[in-house]
């Protein structure tokens, strides 16, 4: 016979055995929730020059003779001097979905159209186009890209939430972000355009339009 102690007892041993202390029950569901660790891609590997080509802008013709782009393995920087035609530098690896983050800034010259800009989702020549401008005017999302297996040109400047870019001289913090075909751009901190495309891969790069820009901090995530 088992009296009310001992049953009370036994349930409570149960209760230990199998009871979930609550951190650890939360630790599990995040562990289940949350997607696989996002693969940070190294844009400047020992050999880092060899990972960057440059291509003119159209791709039709080959780049200037003029050196403008410098690659800074050692300091994780690359200048554009702006003084070698419309071109891009392109990283040698297709991504799919990613979250790209880099900083940037303008060096302050008289007489200067500041324009530049940040691809992502191309194609390897360039001929099909996504990309985060950089002006004085603004960050926004533009480009040449497929509707319905037709190339078509896109301009999301009107849809900008609101022009975030400091003056020349001060540095920018571009964050562009695409999952599937959902793609957003955050500048300074804030998502200012959004654009669906049907493009699920392709390369990123930097844009050289004739005026001096650097850019820093670079951060590349592979998402899946």
């Amino acid at each position: 016979m088992f009296t009310l102690a001992s049953r009370l007892r036994r349930l409570a041993c149960c209760r230990a055995v199998f009871a979930v202390p609550p951190l650890l029950l939360s630790a599990a569901l995040l562990a289940v929730a949350l997607p696989a660790s996002a693969q940070t891609i190294d844009l400047f590997p020992a050999d880092a020059e060899s990972h960057w080509t440059r291509i003119a802008i159209p791709p039709t013709q080959p780049p200037t003779g003029i050196p403008q782009w410098h690659i800074d393995a050692a300091h994780r920087t690359i200048l554009c001097d702006g003084n070698g035609g419309h071109d891009w530098l392109r990283f040698n690896q297709e991504v799919k979905d990613f979250d790209f983050q880099v900083k940037w800034r303008f060096i302050p010259k008289p007489d200067v159209k500041y324009n530049s800009g940040v691809f992502f989702r191309n194609n390897e020549d360039g001929s099909i186009w996504h990309q985060a401008q950089t002006t004085l005017a603004g960050g926004y999302l533009f480009g040449m890209t497929p509707r319905s297996g037709t190339p078509t040109r896109f301009n999301l400047s009107k849809e900008m939430v609101e022009n975030r870019v400091k003056p020349a001289g001060q540095w920018n913090t571009y964050r562009i972000r695409c999952v599937g075909g959902h793609c957003t751009l955050a500048v300074n901190g804030k998502v200012v355009n959004t654009v669906e495309i049907e493009v699920m891969k392709g390369y990123v790069g930097l844009e050289a339009e004739g005026a001096q820009i650097e850019f820093k901090d670079f951060k590349l995530k592979q998402l899946k």
